[in-house]
């Protein structure tokens, strides 16, 4: 039901942009997440957008390099990310739930739905 795309290779401080669009349901309802699984490591918060508020909130690794935004047009969020550094390599997954809270966002089990993931491999 949710499909990640746009991952690839890519050196230090280039750009990617990550989409994720979803069939079945609709972003406008839910609060829509991104995650990151390292290798080795284990799942990372990356952003929020809050159903409830629009409220979009990044972890702080991200804030001011990564932005999300949506198009509830075509039910599609995207992730874009600038500047990109070696530590931003991982698998990305889109999440999604109607019922998160701010406290638990950066939690994986507040999520129920997931995307399959893509993976994002920055080299120096």
């Amino acid at each position: 039901q949710l499909q990640a795309s746009g991952g690839g290779l890519v050196q230090a401080g280039d750009s990617l942009r990550l989409s994720c669009a979803a069939s079945g349901r609709t972003f406008s309802r839910n609060s829509v997440g991104w995650f990151r699984q390292a290798p080795g490591k284990e799942r990372e918060f990356v952003a929020i957008k809050f159903r409830s508020s629009n409220n979009i909130v990044y972890a702080d690794s991200v804030k001011d390099r990564f932005t999300m935004s949506t198009d509830n047009d075509k039910n599609t969020v995207h992730l874009q990310m600038n500047n990109l550094k070696p530590d931003d390599t991982a698998v990305y997954y889109c999440a999604m739930s109607s019922t998160v809270i701010f406290s638990e966002r950066t939690k994986s089990r507040a999520y129920h739905h997931w995307g399959q993931g893509t993976l994002v491999t920055v080299s120096s």
